[in-house]
């Protein structure tokens, strides 16, 4: 009993000590030197050269892609971006364009099993590479759930949600891929990065 206190309280110190040194780290680098000044004059200079975009504005306004489905579903695709770990990820918004709730269709999530199995999702899109003349499917972890958005099963009347698909990356001399998901048309993508 007494070995089981002494290992927790060891473990105890060993936790306050790296609290403790992270406190004295962010500490040292908020740059409490009478700095303060900094921010104000870049906040100030930014400002008086009229409406600078942010990085996040700085995103293409269009879609790469706009696709209808069935029941006034409509994907737009945002971005395909190639990573440095091999992987494309590509991000948009499936939004309910329709007057009505509509039910998601089950044919999104494909037809392998083991993807069925992980309950509604994008999991059945694949991205073809025309050039290279393969099909890259959506990966999935180590149990088998598809890298991409879940768990959704309706859209209210003008509802969007935001959705994401990660796929094995084409060489990187592709730049253009057929994107392509059950029950709707494919469509032509830039991949960046």
């Amino acid at each position: 009993m007494r070995m089981r206190f002494t290992a927790k309280a060891g473990r105890g110190m060993v936790a306050l000590a790296a609290v403790a040194g992270l406190a004295v780290g962010a500490t040292a680098c908020s740059g409490g030197d009478g700095d303060d000044k900094k921010p104000q004059n870049s906040a100030s200079a930014s400002q008086g050269n009229g409406s600078q975009p942010s990085a996040q504005e700085g995103q293409s306004e269009e879609p790469l892609a706009e696709v209808k489905g069935p029941s006034g579903l409509l994907l737009q695709l945002t971005s395909a971006v190639r990573d440095a770990g091999g992987f494309i990820t590509v991000s948009g918004a499936l939004k309910n364009d329709s007057g009505t709730e509509v039910v998601v269709p089950s044919a999104l999530s494909g037809n392998e099993t083991e993807i069925i199995n992980n309950g509604l999702s994008l999991g059945g899109a694949t991205l073809v590479d025309s050039k290279s003349k393969k099909r890259y499917y959506v990966l999935r972890d180590t149990e088998g759930r598809p890298l991409t958005t879940t768990g959704f099963s309706t859209l209210k009347a003008g509802e969007s949600i935001d959705v994401f698909l990660q796929f094995p990356s084409p060489p990187a001399d592709t730049t253009d891929v057929s994107f392509q998901l059950p029950l709707f048309p494919s469509a032509v993508i830039k991949v960046s990065g």
